[in-house]
């Protein structure tokens, strides 16, 4: 007979067929901690979903774990089961049709954001230290920023995809989110190569400051000062995408990203028929007709972009920047204002996006005592220097009350 799982699910953030452990080494850097995984890993013996019913009952059960979460259960760490994903992970906003809309702790009225919705959910209620999530076009970052998190977009391809439902795969990336700054930094250490890097020049994207709310200037300011205190450096004012615009990057993303999607997941949709949100079935019409012409000049424009924000950034470099557009949006915000602010904030998260980049969210607080995510974007392979980093302005800038 099965034990009953041991967790109470107080905020809505496991799927159905998620609630199960699995043990962690006994010993390990990471023995003790439990985790949650983003319903999009694969975990042996146990169903993939994906977020969505359909895919559950088409896909085969895994019979191997994702290399990130066998890592994770090496190093020690047991795993709490799966939590929900947005469907298919094309989304920012934190709903499931399907599973339910998890609840942030932090702020019950809003939503957590997604679409590592239940990943965030389960650690903002300490259910849980860690938990896996995915960044494609801001996935991890967002929700970090939303429940008051720490969150990571690795550089891409340095964390193992493998054993992982693709949203854009040129895109994806494997990460975590953990409320504990050390906690977060431990698993880093697990997951993550060295860096080399010695971040010494601070560069300000005021185009991307300009697309967040006010609330966020004041973190940015102080961070800003912190920053150049510890580097040693004045900072840099820039419009990171000169004339052409942030918007206009986010749309590179979308079209690349689109195109990539439909690619993938395309035929299973056409076949399948499967019943999606509104907002998520209107991107997968979306993605199904964009032509191979548009996706290749996406593309190239994509590969200007690249170049244009390592050029800047050097192997010694750092943008200071907003991790999302605003606070969380409230849960039963119209869908036109919640579009709103995804756009926003998308023409944000793109950069690390379109470049490949490592960008780390971490929480702080606003003078009128809310919390919101700020972020630290670096060079390819910086992503341990990062957080080393983020962990010193985190104890400058909001100490402990």
């Amino acid at each position: 007979m099965n034990a009953p799982f041991p967790i109470n699910d107080t905020v809505g953030a496991w799927v159905p067929h998620g609630k199960f452990t699995i043990a962690g080494q006994p010993d390990g850097p990471l023995a003790g901690l439990s985790f949650a995984a983003k319903d999009l890993f694969d975990v042996a013996g146990h169903p993939t979903g994906a977020g969505n019913p359909s895919w559950l009952a088409t896909h085969p059960v895994p019979t191997q774990h994702s290399p990130v979460v066998a890592q994770l259960l090496q190093a020690g760490a047991t795993l709490m089961g799966k939590v929900i994903t947005d469907e298919l992970a094309y989304s920012l906003h934190g709903d499931n049709t399907h599973y339910g809309t998890p609840i942030n702790t932090r702020y019950p009225n809003r939503v957590t954001g997604g679409s590592s919705s239940g990943s965030a959910s389960a650690v903002a209620a300490g259910l849980v230290d860690f938990a896996l999530g995915t960044d494609t076009g801001g996935s991890t970052r967002v929700p970090a920023s939303y429940c008051g998190l720490w969150g990571l977009r690795p550089t891409h391809g340095l964390v193992s995809a493998q054993g992982l439902v693709p949203l854009h795969p040129s895109f994806d990336t494997a990460t975590w989110l953990a409320q504990d700054a050390d906690v977060f930094e431990r698993v880093g250490r697990v997951l993550l190569p060295a860096s080399s890097n010695t971040l010494r020049r601070l560069l300000l994207p005021m185009d991307a400051w300009e697309l967040a709310d006010d609330l966020f200037h004041a973190p940015l300011q102080r961070a800003r000062d912190a920053l150049a205190q510890q580097l040693g450096c004045a900072s840099e004012a820039l419009r990171i995408a000169g004339e052409a615009g942030l918007p206009a990057w986010r749309q590179t993303y979308v079209t690349a990203g689109a195109y990539e999607g439909w690619q993938v997941h395309g035929e299973w949709i056409t076949q399948a028929q499967p019943v999606f949100a509104p907002a998520v079935a209107g991107r997968w019409k979306a993605a199904s007709q964009v032509s191979a012409e548009a996706s290749a000049a996406a593309r190239a424009t994509q590969a200007q972009i690249r170049a244009r924000v390592h050029t800047l950034l050097g192997s010694d470099g750092l943008l200071l920047l907003p991790s999302a557009a605003s606070l969380a949006p409230l849960r039963h915000a119209a869908a036109a204002d919640v579009d709103a602010v995804r756009l926003r904030t998308m023409a944000i998260t793109c950069i690390a996006g379109l470049s490949g980049l490592p960008q780390i969210s971490l929480p702080v607080r606003t003078t009128g005592g809310d919390v919101l995510g700020i972020s630290l974007l670096g060079p390819a392979g910086s992503d341990l220097a990062l957080i080393q980093l983020a962990r010193q302005l985190h104890a400058q800038i909001d100490p402990a009350p």
